[in-house]
């Protein structure tokens, strides 16, 4: 029997991940959207496609949560996007009730399903997700970091002129302005980014990366980046379907890792069959560190917001 995904929500990331999973032959989709019509009409023109595109995958669209049942890994990709000016912490409150109501029906026909969330506040929506479904913490996570390194490897990528391939690097923290890109970490083809670049350009990399969605925001004027995100969380998709355990950064429900607890913050992870099967503790330095809780403390905030509504098992601590 093939496995299951369902993505929920229809617009521009969910539409592009269902395309993604499809054209893999990852998974059979079930797309599901309150709007009527729009999941139905595009799951019929994505499984028209592949005859073409040579995959044998099933495609279903609807409004309810019935074709849904099942699945093995749920993507939460449905709430408001951003605006120019917006930031992913304006959508707090507008997007808490659509996570809240489509993990609470998405759970009642697939409760040994993997929940991975996309909506914005992204490490919020995780905390929302988590809380609403009761699920252990490694069948919750975020694409985050996935996202965030690909934008700082494309960025270095550019600068030096050298493939995408040979960048690796890591960029942890929450999916916002205070996201930390490990420069140390950096290295193309194994030679230190730091013996490649001087540190004013690093520093400006760094800052698109912390800016790349508002960038994209402000060119689209009336939504937001789609492409990358949905690569990122296909990535994420395949790790686990395949039990591949990638290494791959995601917001993880933290309990002490790295001095912080009670948290999703994106973090190294092994990704396989179980979902999040390790977190990595890298070394950091004592400003890395800094940033790292920093960091932490934005995504803390938010979810000190939530907290009246969602309780809490714990009170989250940006640091021990």
């Amino acid at each position: 029997m093939r496995k299951k995904v369902t993505v929920v929500g229809a617009g521009n990331v969910g539409a592009t991940c269902a395309l993604r999973i499809a054209e893999r032959e990852l998974a059979d989709v079930a797309l599901v959207d309150v709007i009527e019509g729009v999941p139905q009409g595009k799951a019929l023109d994505l499984l028209e496609a592949s005859p073409i595109r040579k995959c044998d995958i099933e495609v279903t669209g609807s409004n309810d949560y019935g074709p849904t049942a099942g699945s093995d890994i749920v993507v939460l990709t449905a709430g408001f996007p951003r605006k120019p000016g917006m930031s992913r912490d304006d959508l707090l409150w507008a997007n808490y009730e659509i996570v809240k109501n489509s993990v609470e029906q998405v759970v009642e026909g697939s409760p040994q399903s993997i929940l991975m969330v996309v909506t914005n506040p992204l490490d919020a929506m995780c905390h929302v997700a988590q809380r609403v479904s009761g699920f252990p913490k490694n069948r919750v996570m975020g694409m985050a970091g996935v996202l965030d390194t690909a934008r700082f490897r494309t960025f270095v990528a550019q600068e030096l002129e050298v493939s995408v391939e040979d960048v690796v690097t890591m960029v942890m923290g929450g999916h916002g302005d205070s996201m930390v890109p490990l420069v140390r970490y950096t290295n193309v083809a194994g030679l230190p980014l730091t013996e490649l670049m001087d540190a004013e350009k690093i520093q400006a990399i760094v800052k698109r990366t912390r800016q790349g969605g508002a960038e994209i925001v402000k060119y689209l004027k009336t939504g937001s980046a789609y492409y990358a995100p949905s690569a990122a969380v296909t990535e994420m998709v395949q790790a686990v379907l395949l039990d591949r355990k990638r290494v791959l950064t995601c917001s993880a429900y933290l309990e002490g890792e790295y001095g912080i607890r009670n948290l999703f913050v994106g973090v190294p992870v092994k990704l396989g069959a179980q979902g999040i099967e390790k977190i990595f503790e890298a070394r950091l330095t004592g400003e890395e560190r800094a940033a790292l809780e920093k960091s932490a403390g934005a995504v803390k905030e938010l979810v000190d917001v939530l907290a009246p509504k969602l309780g809490s098992p714990g009170a989250a601590s940006a640091k021990t």
